[in-house]
This record gives structure tokens, C-alpha cells and sequence, in this order.
């Protein structure tokens, strides 16, 4: 076992409300997204589909007493803080919503949903390539900590030329160099190939200092519109729910330095195998650290390549890892259940992140899901595992008995069938039995009967 220093549980800067204010203005800032989702849950018939259908807006607006737009921007919140959640076309009221009256903790991760996805609520100024919205928004995270070690308003000059530094630093990482005013252009571009891209400066029509203005007012006005800051005559000041945001995000960074064996710098696989002796607590705080390091999106992405390897204890650990990761990973979890490696994994997920207990997520689960499942794991206990862990491993089945578990599991097709019942009769005590698991590996291994 790797044994690692405590850390005592951080408190919020001076100042900060407590949890159940912070929830409260939480609800305030969310409530027409909280009134459209109980509208949609109980709405009659078809229409509540997404984006929110014509007829249904209207139905919406008048029953809420509400504007055409006011009801659009309630329901595009309700979906982005997992109010409600989408099933194909048709949108359902997610499990937030059902806990909204009586859990902080799920009105408070709602909303830091919500502040997470503050690029989508404000929609990009038009007329600017996409790449250099896509540089402001990786650049916003160090305008909230400038705003949240202030402590109060900081002017927007000072803000403006803290995103400049940023942006032009991004630029010097991905070796990139000006090519005049308002147009950056990587090392290639510099050889000769600009033909193909847009020139800041004429889609702006400014400079760099134009550009960077225009994206900072987009950035601050959409952080506004989430509850996350308020703005001045010519500054801005992080609200009380957006500076515990802030520093939520900079002490998940903190959490980073902590990890012992260096897994911070590792690819997601060999922090998966670093966590692996690791007990849940270790390991939950292994994961929180590798992934504040990262953009969410690069970070879930990785993690479901792992997923899709071969090796199956990665693929378990990869969900456990993305569990932490919660709310901003699940349209990614979602769409891998057509993915049949991955769909029981999914399922569970799923369960768990919309409220079921995790004793009872595996009810989700079909029975050839749950066979699939129960060769995926007895695979890695036999990759990773003891033979003692492999021999138990039968206790977990759902068939009940050995007889039936081998028919099913001849029959679901997994790719290390074999190799986990010759594991399996390798390692058990009770020679009939394992004669009954060798003749099943030789029939799957055969193709027959």
C-alpha cells in the first residue's frame, strides 16, 4: 500500500457563507430553471423535446407568465445544470430536480455545473474565429483568480491585460508566431500555408487589444448571466457563490501537489496502474489531483481511450476515476452505451450519478450485462489479482450456480472468455468443478456445444 501525508479538510476564505446560503442563492439564481423543469415534468403529452419545440415554448410562456426568451434561457440552464436531462429527443426531469428542495449539495453542484458551461450560456461574439473564442475561455480561469485573491472589484483594465498575457502565453506554448496586428499563426503557418485561415484583424476588424476586449466583455457578461460575478462601471466583482467556485477549483489544485508517486504527470493509463494498490479515499484524492491539471474535456476523453482498451482493470478504474469527474462528464458517459465494452460500466455510472444507491445500481443492469460485467472483472482479477480473489469472484455471479453461470457466460461473447475459466479452473480447490470450467473454456475455445 503507498502511504501518503493528510491534509486537513481546507475551509473557504473568511467571509464566505455557509453551505446553506450559498445553496439558497443558488436556487435564487437558477429558479425559472427550476419553475421550466417542473413545467416540462408535468407538461401533457409530446412537445417538451430539445431544443424546446415552438408550440411548447409558447404553452411554457404562458404558463409560467414568462417571455419566449425568457423561457429559452431558463430551459437551455435547466438542461446545462442537469435539471433536466435529455433521452434521445425527448427531455425528462433529471435527478437534481427531484432533490432540489431539500439537498445543498445537489443545488450547489448544479450550479457549478452551470458556472462550468458559462461559454455556452452567452453565446460568442459573432464575427470571431472559433479558436480564439476557444483561447478566451482557457484563459478565463486565471481572470477568476485574479478576481477571487483580490477579494474585490478589480478593474477591467487590469483584467483585460492579465487575458492578453495569458492568450499570448498559449500562443508561445503551441510555438506560435505574429504575423502582424490581431493575426497569430503557428510555425507551419509561418512557412507559408496561411491561405486557409481567417485573419483576425479583418473578421474583427481591430487589433489583438481589440479582440481580446471584445472576448473579455463576452466573458465577463456571460459570467455574470451564470450568478458567478457582478459588473461595475468599469469593473468586476466575483459574487459570494463565485468565489467559493474559485476556490473550490484552486484548492482541487492544491490537491495536485499532494500525489506522492508523481501520477499528476502521468497518462491516464499509468495513473489508473498507480492508483490500483490504492484503498477508495487514496485513490478518489489521486484522481482529483490528475485531474486538475486538466481540461475536463481532455481529461474524460482520455480516460474513455483507457476505457476502451484491453485491459479491464484499467477499464473499471477509468469509471471509478470519471465518478469523480461527476456532472460535466456525463454527455460523454451517455454516449458510449452503444459501446458494448463499455455499456454496463456506463449503466452504472449513470445509476449512481442520477441518485440510485450503489447496492442497488446493479439493478440497471440486464442479465447478459451483468455476465458480461462478471467476465470483464474476473479478467482483471486475473491480469492483477490473487487466485484466492478469482475463486471468490464465483460468489458475485447472478446465476446462482456454477452450471448456469457457464452457460451464460459461453454465451455472451467476451474476448477473454477463455482465458478467465481456464484462470478460474486453474485456481479452484474443487477438482469437479474446475473439470466442468475446463471443458466450458474448451467448448468457447472450439466454438462448441
Amino acid at each position: 500500500m503507498t502511504t501518503r501525508r493528510t491534509r486537513p479538510a481546507p475551509r473557504p476564505p473568511e467571509g464566505t457563507p455557509p453551505r446553506a446560503e450559498l445553496a439558497r442563492q443558488a436556487r435564487t439564481v437558477l429558479a425559472d430553471a427550476v419553475r421550466i423543469a417542473h413545467w416540462a415534468a408535468g407538461a401533457p403529452g409530446p412537445g417538451t423535446t430539445a431544443p424546446l419545440a415552438a408550440h411548447a415554448l409558447e404553452r411554457a410562456a404562458t404558463a409560467l407568465e414568462l417571455s419566449p426568451a425568457q423561457v429559452r434561457a431558463g430551459w437551455d440552464r435547466a438542461r446545462l445544470a442537469g435539471l433536466i436531462e435529455l433521452h434521445g429527443d425527448t427531455a425528462r426531469p433529471g435527478w437534481r430536480l427531484r432533490a432540489w428542495d431539500r439537498d445543498d449539495s445537489a443545488v450547489l453542484r448544479g450550479w457549478v455545473a452551470l458556472f462550468d458551461a458559462w461559454s455556452l450560456v452567452h453565446a460568442a461574439p459573432a464575427g470571431i474565429e472559433a479558436g480564439a473564442v476557444a483561447e478566451a475561455v482557457e484563459a478565463v480561469p486565471q481572470v477568476l483568480s485574479l478576481l477571487q485573491l483580490s477579494a474585490g472589484p478589480v478593474t477591467v483594465p487590469a483584467l483585460l491585460d492579465l487575458l492578453g498575457q495569458r492568450v499570448a502565453e498559449l500562443h508561445e506554448e503551441r510555438c506560435e508566431v505574429p504575423l502582424g496586428p490581431g493575426r497569430p499563426a503557428t510555425a507551419a503557418t509561418a512557412a507559408g500555408a496561411t491561405a486557409d485561415r481567417p485573419d483576425p484583424a479583418t473578421t474583427t476588424g481591430g487589433t489583438d487589444a481589440d479582440l481580446n476586449a471584445r472576448l473579455l466583455d463576452w466573458a465577463l457578461e456571460g459570467l455574470a448571466a451564470v450568478g458567478a460575478l457582478t459588473l461595475g462601471h468599469g469593473h468586476a466583482t466575483l459574487t459570494p457563490l463565485g468565489n467559493w467556485a474559485v476556490w473550490v477549483k484552486l484548492e482541487q489544485i492544491c490537491v495536485a501537489a499532494q500525489s506522492p508517486a508523481g501520477n499528476i504527470e502521468q497518462s491516464a493509463a499509468d495513473m489508473l496502474l498507480g492508483c490500483a494498490r490504492l484503498t477508495p479515499g487514496p485513490a478518489r484524492d489521486e484522481y482529483r489531483a490528475w485531474l486538475a491539471a486538466r481540461t475536463v474535456g481532455s481529461a474524460v476523453a482520455e480516460l474513455l481511450a483507457v476505457a476502451r482498451g484491453q485491459d479491464a482493470l484499467l477499464r473499471g478504474l477509468a469509471f471509478e476515476a470519471l465518478r469523480v469527474v461527476g456532472a460535466p462528464a456525463e454527455p460523454e458517459v451517455r454516449a458510449v452505451l452503444a459501446e458494448p465494452s463499455l455499456r454496463p460500466y456506463a449503466l452504472l455510472w449513470l445509476a449512481e450519478y442520477e441518485g440510485n444507491d450503489p447496492d442497488d445500481a446493479q439493478d440497471v443492469l440486464s442479465r447478459e450485462e451483468a455476465t458480461w460485467l462478471w467476465v470483464d472483472t474476473a479478467a482483471a482479477v486475473a491480469d492483477h489479482g490473487e487466485t484466492g480473489l478469482l475463486v471468490r469472484h464465483l460468489d458475485t455471479a447472478v446465476q446462482g450456480t456454477v452450471p448456469a453461470l457457464l452457460d451464460e457466460v459461453r454465451a455472451v461473447g467476451h474476448p477473454r472468455t477463455v482465458q478467465v475459466l481456464v484462470a478460474l479452473a486453474a485456481a479452484h480447490p474443487d477438482p469437479a468443478l474446475a473439470k466442468a470450467v475446463r471443458r466450458a473454456a474448451f467448448q468457447v475455445h472450439t466454438g462448441g456445444a
